[in-house]
């Protein structure tokens, strides 16, 4: 084995999350998933197993030559948590070792609330999960709005909490949960989410599609989460709207497109009309909708996806949040009217389609996060 502790223990994190990705499932592949030498990964294998990370038992006969031991994670060596907030709630989720959602918790915030009280609800929630989890807790993952520096593990800014400017998160948790806790943004944590639990398993290249309280997109390229140079890859809510200026410039291109704008502009409610609330439901009695309004928000939304695509010529985009109460056809008509706008787009595979996860997709992808960033100590 490597001597390198350092090397050591990135080796050891990279194999369990191979094996409970499900990218190997023995000595063999997961040597070749790892790059190294067999008789080296029997090394880092028998002492996963002994610390109790792993199984290996069972038989798997391939088509061809002798049975293989099967590999497995151990689901109650340990759990992630997973933590995603906007201003309105926050969703909590425990998953186990394998990666199995074990546990949820929902807690619903108050009117005009404040970055300490957020830290203090986030705390109560992973609180509340260890009462029914398995094993200690091995890391937290948080999925934040707004601008975040997540190697720093400050949350920049987010103009829906009025003091959420540079809290220092991961220091603040950090130092109360003693396990490490890891940041990202809320929608590129969705992003994972999909990798794990969605319609991105599997996928290398993929957009999510995040009009809730603002719009935003998460970027996955070659299978890496974009973020950018300065934390601002995909804040795409701040565009100026409409984008060919005019009467109504000044105003972002949020004001028109997110969840509460769509169904104002659907429910023939003008620009502060108040919100129902049950929005998702609202939405979805909605989604039979047609006519020119209908219309306009389909094409306005087309615009959007459709440059997006001619800049990074995603596989697929996947539409979270509320408006997937729209469904399918919703999905469809936006890339029929993107390929009406730009041509070009019916040969480039444009596709738009609503995500399978539901309202927990933010912590799920926390989760995720949590676990794609352990190793063993």
């Amino acid at each position: 084995m490597r001597k390198n502790p350092i090397v050591q223990r990135e080796t050891l994190g990279a194999a369990v999350l191979q094996i409970r990705s499900g990218r190997a499932t023995s000595r063999t592949t997961l040597a070749k998933a790892l790059g190294i030498s067999p008789s080296t990964t029997g090394l880092y294998v028998d002492h996963l197993i002994a610390e109790r990370y792993l199984n290996e038992s069972g038989l798997n006969q391939g088509p061809m030559g002798r049975p293989r031991r099967l590999l497995t994670t151990q689901a109650d060596a340990g759990w992630f948590a997973g933590v995603e907030f906007n201003a309105q709630r926050i969703q909590a989720v425990g998953v186990d070792f394998s990666g199995t959602l074990k546990s949820t918790v929902e807690t619903l915030l108050p009117a005009d609330v404040l970055a300490e009280q957020v830290m203090k609800s986030i705390l109560c929630c992973v609180a509340k999960l260890a009462e029914t989890m398995q094993g200690p807790l091995l890391s937290v993952g948080l999925g934040v709005p707004g601008l975040v520096d997540a190697h720093a593990g400050v949350g920049l800014y987010y103009a829906f909490i009025a003091d959420w400017k540079q809290v220092p998160v991961v220091e603040i948790l950090g130092s109360k949960l003693n396990v490490p806790v890891i940041l990202q943004n809320n929608l590129r944590a969705i992003a994972l989410a999909e990798r794990w639990f969605g319609i991105g398993h599997g996928l290398n290249d993929y957009v999510i599609l995040g009009p809730r309280s603002g719009f935003g997109v998460a970027m996955v390229q070659n299978g890496r989460v974009i973020e950018g140079a300065h934390h601002v890859a995909g804040e795409i809510g701040r565009w100026p709207w409409p984008l060919t200026g005019g009467a109504d410039g000044g105003q972002e291109l949020h004001h028109a497109l997110s969840a509460p704008a769509t169904w104002r502009r659907l429910a023939g409610e003008g620009g502060k009309g108040a919100l129902p609330e049950d929005l998702r439901g609202a939405l979805a009695a909605l989604a039979d909708s047609s006519g020119p309004e209908w219309d306009a928000v389909c094409a306005d939304y087309a615009r959007v996806i459709g440059l997006l695509h001619m800049i990074i010529d995603t596989g697929v985009f996947i539409l979270h949040g509320p408006l997937t109460m729209l469904g399918e056809r919703f999905c469809h008509s936006v890339t029929e009217a993107a390929c009406s706008l730009m041509p070009v787009l019916r040969g480039v595979g444009l596709q738009v389609v609503p995500s399978t996860l539901g309202d927990n997709a933010g912590a799920l992808g926390a989760a995720s996060q949590a676990m794609e960033a352990w190793a063993p100590a």
